[in-house]
């Protein structure tokens, strides 16, 4: 590197439009092997607040530019060692930005197989194409200078001019310059089309809209490339680029322009053909594809990650006896009962639906483990046969509403009981829930149960606390995207993981109940200290404070620092373990209690009103200075003193809870409803109202800045209902509703 190269730090801070001493300091945390919750928490002062998302932009872009230097080096080291690297070439090479800008350059010298090119090299027709490419006006015609370069090997005219034309052809469609101009050009002006293979197998028409497809590459959006991969990958769709003749031509000519008066301007119109069609386009198109690719890759992902963060942040509803149901139909519902605490109670299999249709009978099954447990909430996952068994519920929950069952076959005899009251139930993404069971986790944790019965386990504790559950599952398991097995696995997976470390160490993970899963994705612990720490606690009881969690095998000073203001430790000696107050902090944090007279244990109230009258006396920068502690790490603690350890999730709206179902005869255009963002995708959201069909709200329908989530509570108007069909159009309330979901 040249010594005027920008430092990693300016050119992040420039790209990112963030102040470089942030950037720098953020990068230096990353390389003292601090972790990004770590950072993003408890280094607020060195990093000037910068928030998780920017942290992970800078990491990001940090690894992408080593990776860039680390390729740039290999790159000069090959051209020196082929003794070709002109001050010129690496002045180029040091100032490519790019690994695209990169590779371009080094093209022409990367070692390749044999080429018609390399032959006529070693046939000695290099300088014949030298005077192809000086485009001269003077000297012999092509076939008079072309009689010098025959041989043995090169026995007549046309031999050594078509050699000569494949020189040229390669040194065109190798030059940095070329490649540069046509991929941009390409890139706004091509046109991908696709059509369907004759005699391909396509029985349900699931790729029917690309048979007979075009669009100009810059209009293509990325679920749209997804899909056409997919039908090319599985030999449906035959897939191909056509880039406008006039562009590659103006790239070529940009660089190596034919002299009308030149003798030798035929030979170089007709390399420049041949170089293009044979070498340049379909490197072009390679290059495109792959850009496109990579572009839906990165917007699916970042999907995936936006609806898994979603999934994750719902609140548990804390307190509830759940009966989990893992809906079927020739394999019947499986059944479980787990207490407030997640403990299995008891499992049985039920067989409502056809071809057993044993109704009566699963519904009586149902209430005897109801009232057997006092069950206060049904789980019912979200797979086959999951509108056939809401509907069951709810006849269950009316009957018990009136304390009246009818069980029999020919004469029902009436089995009046209690009236129930307060029982509900709602619908759970059971994505991943089938991958649990088979785990070596689920195998540990419920060894007595058959694998068929630790999905409605699984169900039944996502009510109680989502993220615990979820978290004991590869998170590409949880389908809340699009075309997930399609793109780039390894980005996938560190995005996903990224996501469900973010949501662990926000929502704060309690030492002394945590499983070995979700104590994986604390910072700082990792999967083999997870495992300690647990067998540490089984061995010699809970922990009594953070501190003691130093005597883990294994947990060192550096796994300490990062993890320790994430772990909660609730009713032990230290009232501060409770809190997201790092125990670097805990002498500050006295500090405060003092000068505002009060403890922890003082109520709520009481701990706001003093903490406020203590600013108002002081303002937090004097006070901060005064304690030699930063603002933002003086303010995090005030709130903690608030509402210690307090959980994030409480700020979403809890889940929608019901005791009857809807149908499609229910609904009428107009009707405005709550419901449940499921799934969002690039056109819209899919949102459960209710009813066995999720209905759509169309991208347009929602208003311009609104983001929405999984799990997200939202009021939706009815738009369109299509009963024949099954779908249901919505609209925002207050928004003109426009008919898409039968268009």
């Amino acid at each position: 590197m040249t010594t005027d190269t920008p430092s990693y730090p300016a050119r992040i801070a420039r790209k990112l439009t963030l102040a470089e001493r942030n950037v720098a300091a953020t990068v230096q945390l990353l390389d003292e092997g601090n972790t990004l919750p770590f950072i993003a928490r408890y280094r607020k002062e060195m990093t000037g607040g910068l928030d998780e998302e920017q942290i992970r932009a800078i990491e990001h872009m940090l690894g992408s530019l080593r990776a860039l230097d680390e390729r740039r080096a290999t790159i000069l080291a090959s051209i020196r060692e082929q003794e070709k690297l002109t001050p010129e070439l690496e002045a180029q090479l040091l100032a490519a930005e790019t690994l695209t800008a990169l590779e371009d350059l080094y093209q022409p010298y990367r070692p390749k197989r044999r080429t018609r090119a390399s032959i006529a090299r070693e046939r000695g027709l290099q300088p014949l194409a030298d005077l192809i490419l000086a485009q001269s006006r003077k000297g012999e015609h092509p076939e008079t200078a072309a009689q010098a370069f025959l041989s043995d090997d090169v026995t007549t005219i046309d031999d050594a001019l078509a050699g000569a034309r494949d020189i040229v052809a390669e040194t065109i469609s190798d030059h940095a310059e070329v490649r540069r101009h046509t991929r941009e050009k390409a890139m706004r002006f091509a046109t991908l089309t696709a059509t369907r293979i004759d005699g391909s197998a396509d029985d349900k028409g699931v790729y029917s809209l690309y048979y007979d497809y075009s669009s100009r590459i810059d209009r293509l959006k990325p679920y749209q490339v997804l899909a056409i991969n997919r039908g090319e990958a599985q030999k449906v769709l035959r897939v191909s680029v056509e880039i406008p003749e006039r562009d590659w031509q103006q790239a070529i000519r940009n660089v190596f322009p034919d002299h009308p008066l030149s003798p030798w301007a035929e030979q170089l119109k007709l390399a420049s053909d041949d170089g293009a069609k044979r070498l340049l386009l379909p490197a072009i198109e390679r290059d495109l594809r792959a850009t496109l690719t990579d572009q839906a890759d990165s917007h699916a992902i970042f999907v995936f990650g936006a609806n898994l963060r979603g999934l994750l942040t719902q609140p548990p509803l804390a307190g509830q006896v759940v009966l989990g149901l893992d809906p079927g139909f020739r394999t019947g519902c499986k059944v479980a009962v787990v207490d407030s605490s997640g403990k299995v109670l008891e499992t049985a299999t039920i067989y409502p639906h056809p071809p057993q249709k044993q109704q009566r009978e699963s519904l009586a099954a149902l209430a005897a483990l109801v009232q057997r447990h006092g069950v206060t909430l049904i789980s019912i996952g979200n797979g086959t046969a999951s509108r056939e068994t809401e509907q069951l519920v709810a006849e269950l929950i009316k009957r018990l509403e009136n304390g009246r069952f009818e069980i029999g076959s020919s004469s029902p005899a009436t089995n009046r009981q209690s009236p129930i009251s307060n029982l509900h139930y709602l619908i759970v993404n059971e994505a991943g829930a089938s991958v649990y069971s088979a785990s070596t986790l689920a195998r540990a944790e419920l060894p007595d149960l058959d694998v068929s019965l630790r999905g409605a386990v699984s169900i039944a504790r996502r009510v109680q606390d989502p993220l615990a559950e979820l978290v004991k599952i590869d998170p590409k398991s949880i389908g809340v995207g699009l075309y997930q097995h399609d793109v780039n696995q390894k980005e996938l997976a560190g995005a996903l993981d990224g996501v469900v470390e973010s949501v662990v160490n926000r929502v704060g993970v309690d030492v002394n109940t945590a499983s070995p899963a979700l104590l994986t994705h604390v910072a700082g612990i990792g999967p083999k200290l997870a495992g300690n720490i647990v067998a540490h606690r089984d061995e010699n009881g809970v922990f009594a404070t953070r501190a003691a969690l130093k005597k883990v095998t294994g947990l060192g000073p550096k796994a300490f620092e990062q993890s320790a203001g994430f772990l909660r430790v609730r009713g032990g000696d230290e009232a501060l373990d409770s809190s997201a107050i790092h125990p670097e902090s805990y002498a500050v944090a006295r500090k405060v209690l003092k000068l505002a007279g009060i403890t922890m244990a003082a109520p709520v109230a009481e701990r706001q009103a003093r903490l406020d009258t203590l600013r108002q006396r002081t303002p937090l920068r004097d006070l901060a200075a005064e304690l030699e502690t930063g603002e933002p790490t003086l303010a995090d603690i005030f709130e903690q003193i608030v509402r210690p350890g307090r959980d994030p999730r409480e700020d979403v709206p809890p889940p929608i809870l019901r005791s009857d179902v809807l149908s499609m005869d229910d609904l009428a255009v107009g009707m405005t409803m709550q419901g449940t963002v499921r799934n969002v995708v690039d056109f819209g959201a899919f949102v459960d109202i209710g009813v066995k069909q999720d209905g759509l709200l169309h991208r347009s329908q929602i208003p311009r800045g609104e983001r929405l989530s999984v799990g997200d509570i939202i009021d939706v108007e009815i738009a369109s209902v299509d009963k024949e069909r099954g779908r249901i159009g919505l609209g925002w309330p207050g928004k003109q509703a426009v008919d898409w979901a039968v268009g």
